[in-house]
């Protein structure tokens, strides 16, 4: 975690127990003075202040439960456009949907739901982009989902830091159908579109280089990896698309700020979304599911996300 990321999570956290502990202090002085054993100011100003307290702990309230029960089972779509001069003009537009960070755990949340997301959107490509479960025991879950996916549209996938750190010798894909990136390529052939397509693994950044090269300059080409972090090297060769994830929009966000942590060595200069770099589009997915271990299973201003990429001929 960033410096500037400890510090924002610690004012937060610092301004949430605040508001508790006066909304304690308040309660309990209003316990006492309702059984007479302590006189409250009514003066205007000290009662507003009261309500105050109450209602942001009140509201705090609420904000948690709607983080906890809402927002983690309410999946956004988002569809962005890119258009490329190694799209052949006159073709169709290729829709690719981007889905990352799953993290099933054994209770299943949207890992039912999403295949037919996903199918309603009529991809010809559907990309992972890494950590996949929060323990064993929610592959099961994971695989039932990503089997459904790969019945779609041709399904690739990489390793995110989970996948590589925790489960390493976890067969996590084998059987799925899905075809595992890590340094070679593969080329498609969709509708008359050549499009190349390669990722690497978290932990084997050693082959990045090598990784890249194999992408021809000629075809549309893509690269997966959980990380945003190699954007300056990926965008140094020109591929055309990186498809990320990892950051999860900071899964808990203020409105109009956005994430308070990111987890990326850039901070949020690339927290979610769609940027570009040179000759290079990025686009970070806010992912599917939520931090593991003893992280709190909630979202906050950042919703699951399902992007559909449609990659069209470049404009006239």
């Amino acid at each position: 975690m960033q410096p500037a990321e400890e510090l924002r999570v610690l004012t937060f956290l610092a301004v949430i127990g605040i508001v508790y502990i006066l909304a304690i202090v308040v309660a309990v002085k209003m316990a006492l003075a309702r059984f007479g054993r302590l006189q409250l100011s009514r003066s205007r100003r000290q009662v507003w202040l009261r309500r105050l307290i109450l209602g942001l702990a009140a509201f705090g309230l609420v904000c948690f439960g709607y983080a906890r029960f809402v927002e983690p089972y309410w999946p956004e779509v988002s569809h962005v456009r890119i258009e490329s001069r190694k799209i052949p003009p006159g073709n169709r537009p290729v829709r690719i949907v981007h889905i990352s960070d799953l993290h099933s755990d054994p209770e299943v949340r949207l890992e039912e739901r999403l295949p037919d997301i996903v199918a309603a959107e009529r991809p010809d490509l559907i990309v992972f982009t890494g950590d996949a479960i929060n323990s064993p025991a929610g592959l099961p879950v994971m695989r039932r989902c990503l089997t459904r996916l790969a019945s779609i549209a041709p399904t690739f996938v990489v390793r995110g830091n989970w996948d590589s750190w925790y489960w390493g010798n976890q067969d996590l894909y084998g059987g799925t159908g899905a075809h595992v990136l890590d340094g070679a390529a593969e080329q498609l052939n969709i509708q008359g579109t050549n499009i190349w397509i390669t990722g690497l693994a978290v932990g084997n950044e050693a082959r990045m280089k090598e990784t890249l090269d194999v992408l021809p300059p000629d075809g549309f080409s893509i690269f997966l990896y959980h990380y945003p972090d190699a954007i300056n090297e990926v965008a140094e060769r020109q591929v055309d698309l990186y498809c990320a994830g990892h950051t999860h929009g900071g899964q808990v966000a203020l409105p109009w700020y956005g994430a308070l942590v990111t987890l990326s060595r850039f901070g949020k200069k690339y927290e979610a979304g769609l940027y570009h770099v040179g000759a290079t589009a990025l686009y970070v997915n806010r992912g599917i599911g939520m931090e593991g271990g003893p992280a709190p299973r909630v979202r906050f201003c950042s919703r699951p996300e399902v992007t559909v990429i449609e990659l069209a001929p470049a404009s006239q």
